[in-house]
């Protein structure tokens, strides 16, 4: 593939709805600009941008996969992303390398919750976009509802820019409502023909062209004045005010097609060319370490490499790649590259353009083009690469934040460390998984974005590292403590099996800390030594190991004073151990007799909704045994519930949430305290944990 400059450069995210026809929109450009001599399907599972096993066999976008087509003298690097929510990471780390997007939109479907999240990142990164209404060739299919409904939410920037042509029913063509010219598609996928504009195609024709006009002649005085005076705007007035208000976000053009037919492909890209912002006609900054100044980078070829690593593949069959974005300079196949984060420098191989799994070597990429290095041993997503003489650090791209969590236990005994190296390498690819060794309740939880995206873990595991997990429910980290004090407690060990014995004999008074931070507090008030000083680390310690396992259900046990006021002594039988074992038997007793409890883990959660749903959430947090605190309004007529729940309710609270809204709902929450449990809550909780106070 040849050098392309940032002039001739686009860089693209296709977003939208899962199953609103971004990946067959992708495949039908490639296809129609001859990279592939047939064009793939969903269906068939050989589409260009989902190549991997688990996007075969499921039929949707996972990962978000970089499909570079050339048009004319242009290269569009597209990055297709999954529109299904748990994936939301890939479309982040998409867009933090876009410089716009195409909102992809289904005539039969109509905008969705897909479509107003995407909107909103492309608001959040200030990302000119086009709208691509695909499906035009269904039955179904309605370009005016899609475009009623997109002026009511977002008013009069939605400019169309094309209206359907139909015949016998059939998806035929579009007029060109910027030239006012018809377009007829030919047999040739992607292809069109100058036509007529049907008479029945005028009155909406009309509409949408008075309309952009006037959104025109508000991009300047002049243009203003030639409005109203009713002079007409020649082509280059036109297209020069609307590449403007596009790349300002004044104006979204919505044009038409079919993805499955390839129709209106063409139109799509020839709009991406003329009204998409070239990469040197954007901002990007970073921090210079040399100076602590910030360094204009701005997309500039002349001036020192640098580049941020976006994306990174660590697949077991095509290798690890680090994709990147070069955000200054050229680097060269042989460039050596500096990790900024680690201090370390790596020298190049050889330099690639990915188009789907396809690897194509270059020899150099310039400044505002995406490309991927293979093989660099200690370089992750948000890296900054650049010359070691000029090291400079990009912002990392911001992701969402896992909330949803499971227990996972391997299948096989033995294979705890294989699945701990594959999921490193699964965590290498996608930054919203984590894993957390909960010992203290002696399991291990992953995180992710939402159950679809652990279920897809799951089979990756299977099928790329042939390990084998099963998700459980997560054992929850209650607590357990006591509600009053006790009298004096004692605990004695005596043991005597010929020659010297063990003897043990402490007094103790249990009672509240006051401080559930803490799991104890020991104090000692022996008089006439009745126990010698050098035992009461022996005591403590008792005390610390008895508190890791409570006796009512096995849980830690937090805010207790323990205090050792008498006990006695063996000269010769007496050693720490007696002591230790002692304590515990008096810390056994005391606590059962000083009325323990069961102590909840309480959240402090947000869940934001549009306005129609607040009723039913409050509803099904108070099911869930929240307490809602108050609401906060928000703009774009949302609202931000805070509530306190228990965090035993919040599992599976991803999917039901979207469930009840769907899929408008967001939600965060945080640990806050802990709080006594109900009684059928304890008893509940106590039984089935009987196993564990046997023990």
């Amino acid at each position: 593939m040849q050098t392309y400059k940032f002039e001739n450069i686009r860089n693209v995210a296709v977003l939208g709805h899962g199953g609103s026809g971004k990946t067959t929109l992708v495949e039908s450009m490639a296809y129609t600009t001859g990279i592939t001599q047939r064009m793939g399907t969903i269906d068939d599972g050989n589409t260009i941008s989902d190549y991997d096993k688990e996007e075969i066999k499921r039929k949707f976008s996972i990962s978000a996969s970089v499909v570079p087509v050339i048009w004319k003298d242009t290269k569009i690097n597209f990055i297709d992303t999954p529109g299904y929510f748990d994936f939301v990471g890939e479309v982040e780390e998409a867009i933090s390398a876009a410089d716009a997007a195409v909102i992809v939109v289904s005539a039969k479907a109509g905008i969705e919750v897909g479509t107003f999240k995407a909107w909103d990142l492309c608001e959040r990164y200030k990302l000119p976009r086009i709208i691509f209404v695909t499906d035009m060739d269904d039955d179904n299919a309605s370009f005016k509802k899609v475009i009623d409904d997109l002026k009511d939410n977002y008013g009069n920037i939605i400019a169309p820019f094309h209206t359907p042509i139909r015949e016998n029913e059939k998806f035929v063509g579009f007029v060109n409502v910027v030239k006012m010219e018809g377009r007829k598609f030919t047999d040739k996928p992607g292809e069109y023909t100058d036509g007529e504009i049907p008479e029945y195609s005028m009155e909406y024709t009309d509409i949408y062209r008075a309309s952009l006009i006037e959104s025109v002649a508000e991009t300047s005085e002049e243009l203003m004045e030639k409005f109203f005076e009713g002079e007409e705007f020649t082509e280059v007035e036109l297209e020069t005010a609307i590449r403007q208000s596009v790349a300002v976000g004044d104006m979204v053009p919505v044009l038409c097609g079919s993805g499955v037919q390839g129709r209106g492909a063409h139109a799509l890209m020839q709009a991406i060319d003329k009204y998409f912002p070239s990469p040197n006609k954007c901002v990007i900054t970073g921090m210079s370490r040399k100076s602590g100044t910030t360094f204009m980078a701005d997309y500039d070829a002349n001036k020192d490499f640098s580049a941020k690593v976006f994306k990174t593949i660590a697949d077991p069959f095509i290798g690890k790649f680090s994709l990147i974005k070069v955000c200054s300079g050229i680097l060269k196949s042989d460039d050596s590259v500096y990790n900024t984060r680690t201090g370390t420098e790596e020298k190049l191989s050889r330099l690639y353009v990915l188009r789907g799994k396809e690897q194509i070597e270059v020899k150099e990429l310039y400044a505002g083009d995406i490309g991927a290095i293979g093989k660099l041993s200690d370089t992750e997503t948000g890296d900054t690469l650049s010359t070691k003489a000029n090291p400079i650090e990009y912002n990392a791209p911001k992701l969402s934040t896992p909330y949803t969590y499971a227990k996972y236990v391997t299948v096989n005994k033995g294979d705890e460390d294989k699945v701990s190296q594959a999921l490193s390498k699964l965590m290498e690819e996608d930054l919203t998984l984590k894993t957390v060794n909960d010992n203290e309740n002696r399991q291990t939880l992953i995180y992710g974005i939402g159950d679809q995206q652990l279920e897809v873990v799951k089979s990756k595991l299977l099928s790329r590292y042939k390990v084998e997990i099963e998700l459980e429910k997560p054992r929850v980290p209650y607590r357990e403590t006591i509600r009053k004090a006790t009298g004096q407690i004692q605990g004695r060990h005596k043991k005597q099996s010929g020659g010297a014995g063990q003897f043990g004999d402490v007094i103790m008074i249990f009672e509240p800390s006051g401080d559930l931070e803490k799991p104890y507090v020991f104090e000692e008030k022996i008089v006439g030594g009745s126990v010698p000083k050098n035992y009461f680390p022996a005591v403590e310690k008792g005390i610390a190991e008895s508190v890791l396992k409570g006796p009512l259900a096995g849980y830690p046990v937090v805010g207790i004073k323990a205090t050792l006021v008498d006990g006695s002594y063996h000269p010769v039988d007496s050693n720490e151990m007696a002591f230790k074992l002692a304590s515990i038997k008096a810390f056994k007793q005391g606590i059962m007799e000083a009325t323990p409890i069961l102590l909840e883990p309480v959240a402090s959660l947000k869940v934001v909704v549009p306005d129609m749903y607040t009723g039913d959430i409050m509803g099904d947090l108070s099911k869930r045994r929240g307490r809602v605190l108050g609401m906060n309004p928000l703009p774009n007529g949302k609202q931000e519930i805070v509530a306190d729940i228990p965090i035993a309710s919040l599992y599976g609270y991803s999917t039901d949430l979207r469930s009840m809204t769907g899929g408008f709902g967001d939600y965060s929450y945080e640990f806050d305290r802990y709080e006594p449990a109900p009684a059928d809550v304890q008893a509940k909780v106590i039984e089935e944990n009987a196993s564990e106070t046997e023990e």
